[in-house]
């Protein structure tokens, strides 16, 4: 057992080989897969855990095709999960995300600093792919669970002035302004604070994370504390995907990422927004 959300490539390497060990998932290229990757991991594309109804991406896939994909890599409803990438996790964050939303109850985790902290620690690389015992993966959405770590378009529309509620969006400040527009329509979600998500990763340090204490106060600067619920959003959920990890893993205990994100609020034609760097 681990610690949920963020874990070291140390502890991932202490239990590789243990049985009941967590199934380690990897989210680079399938070219990169095949030149070197963690013993026993399996392979996952970004493309294959999210859905697009254009012009809104980043949505959950549906129940079936998700219980479809996890299956094939011979997740169970029972084992913990390990994921990580070459690009400050990003990608591994949306399908940790993804689990909660799926209600996964088991730590799930990204692998803090990815593969490039692996291999500079000098751990052990294979490019033989691991044999995968398919299961059938019992989804536990259908029951509801995993709801609380989902906010679409109408639960942030009835929570705009919820004083329990802040939106964080994660995205560059020029999205967050309207300088840069990626939908229909550009700005942010009125009441929405501005955190780019690369200030919580150490550029310097394989995008690995920040030390707790500096970003749990540089948060509280811009009004994101534990006792608030957070809804994380980006462009399509993927940079606020890695948001939700980094926030349970410093404590929060309310979280929600919004699928589809600011494809879907700003593609809409009569959602509120909000342009410049006021959050309202």
């Amino acid at each position: 057992m681990f610690e949920s959300f963020v874990v070291t490539s140390a502890q991932v390497h202490a239990q590789l080989g243990d049985v009941g060990a967590a199934l380690i998932v990897d989210m680079r290229s399938a070219q990169d897969f095949a030149a070197g990757h963690v013993p026993g991991a399996v392979h996952v594309l970004y493309d294959d855990i999210v859905r697009a109804e254009p012009p809104v991406g980043g949505l959950l896939p549906l129940p079936v095709t998700l219980a479809r994909l996890f299956g094939a890599i011979g997740l169970s409803a029972d084992r913990d999960v390990i994921v990580y990438d070459d690009d400050g996790n990003g990608k591994s964050g949306r399908l940790v995300w993804t689990l909660s939303a799926a209600g996964h109850v088991p730590p799930a985790a990204i692998m803090d600093g990815g593969f490039a902290r692996w291999r500079e620690q000098g751990f052990a690389v294979h490019t033989e792919v691991t044999p995968i015992k398919v299961t059938r993966y019992e989804f536990a959405l259908e029951q509801g669970l995993g709801l609380d770590a989902i906010a679409d378009g109408e639960w942030i529309a009835e929570h705009l002035r919820d004083p329990e509620v802040r939106f964080l969006d994660v995205r560059t400040p020029a999205e967050y302004r309207g300088e840069d527009v990626r939908s229909a329509r550009g700005g942010h979600i009125p009441g929405a604070v501005n955190f780019n998500w690369l200030l919580m990763q150490d550029a310097q340090d394989h995008k690995a994370l920040r030390p707790r204490e500096q970003l749990l106060a540089e948060l509280a600067a811009v009004g994101i504390t534990p006792d608030k619920e957070i809804v994380a959003y980006c462009q399509t959920h993927q940079r606020s995907s890695h948001t939700f990890v980094v926030l349970k893993w410093l404590g929060f205990t309310k979280v929600r990422g919004y699928p589809g994100a600011w494809s879907d609020w700003g593609n809409a034609p009569d959602t509120p927004i909000v342009i410049g760097d006021s959050p309202a």
